[in-house]
């Protein structure tokens, strides 16, 4: 059965099959859904086009006793974290060499992250990267023939790139591809197949800079309120969809959080919040100082989140 099939018809389960919409699994496994690790090219001569890979392996959520809408997107997570078994001596000596550089104190990598089981880059079913019209800014409409828009709480996203193999310099000309979960937890291309939006890409200027018109994420059983990103060598490369130089995710504050969930857009998410915390997140809980994000702003006028990624 395909990844679109499973979605479609996520009663009929065989023995060992994982449903991405209800995250129910059996004791023999999860095995029906394919590891979503991309291959590591050690080819390039770019400092910046070894991917980076998991700092850890994560447990897989248990049941969290919420609605199935959650609990599947959470347990998803939660696989797609435990399918990074086994990260290259290689790579990790790379990701060694580069925070090596940065021995002076001005910066350090970005932690890297899972890119979860709805990354829509190819590695795990739909890839967008190679739609037309993914190089936007504003990623709060859907593009193609999709048309749908995600309603919630605006936020403009700042993520300054800067290149630790080149002293932290700004890292310009570079590409950062970003998605989220909408207002009440869903992903679009797998949880909603009829729409594309909260997904995109954008160049960095000269300054390293790239920003992102969207909206506030939900927050869902299991995982603390966060956007997902890669980091590209260049456009070219992030529409091709291969490739990433650094996989991560950005945490939100949990003040800015509390005044987004109040409103009536966000259903479930303050009482998701309460029952979750950064030292219990299956991503954050090793630590999550560079990736939390400073945020300013309110509810009616929206919200500016600014994040720093060393890669």
């Amino acid at each position: 059965m395909t990844f679109q099939e499973r979605i479609a018809c996520p009663p009929e389960r065989e023995l060992g099959s994982y449903s991405p919409l209800t995250g129910v699994v059996d004791d023999e496994g999860m095995t029906s859904v394919h590891n979503i690790d991309s291959p590591t090219d050690f080819s390039a001569t770019d400092p910046h086009e070894v991917m980076m890979t998991r700092r850890r392996l994560l447990r897989a959520a248990g049941a969290f006793g919420a609605s199935a809408l959650f609990v599947g997107t959470a347990a998803n997570e939660a696989f797609a974290a435990t399918t990074k078994k086994k990260s290259s001596k290689k790579t990790t000596a790379t990701i060694k060499a580069k925070t090596a550089v940065a021995a002076n104190g001005t910066c350090s990598v970005v932690a890297p992250e899972t890119s979860g089981p709805f990354p829509g880059d190819g590695t795990n079913g739909v890839n967008i990267l190679t739609e037309s019209g993914i190089v936007r800014r504003d990623i709060r409409s859907s593009i193609g023939s999709m048309t749908g828009t995600a309603k919630g709480v605006p936020l403009t996203l700042n993520l300054s790139l800067r290149s630790v193999s080149l002293g932290c310099a700004a890292y310009a000309n570079a590409a950062v591809y970003v998605w989220h979960c909408d207002a009440i937890g869903q992903y679009s291309l797998y949880s909603i197949t009829t729409e594309n939006y909260l997904r995109g890409v954008q160049p960095s200027d000269s300054n390293g800079l790239v920003t992102f018109n969207t909206i506030f994420p939900s927050a869902y059983p299991g995982r603390w309120p966060h956007i997902h990103f890669e980091v590209y060598a260049s456009v070219a490369q992030a529409t091709s969809g291969r490739k990433a130089i650094a996989t991560s995710q950005v945490a939100l504050p949990e003040a800015t959080c509390k005044l987004v969930y109040a409103t009536p857009e966000y259903p479930g998410s303050t009482k998701n919040l309460a029952a979750t915390s950064l030292t219990s997140d299956m991503v954050f809980r090793d630590g999550w100082a560079s990736e939390m994000a400073t945020v300013t702003g309110d509810v009616t006028t929206g919200f500016v989140a600014n994040l720093t990624v060393n890669v």
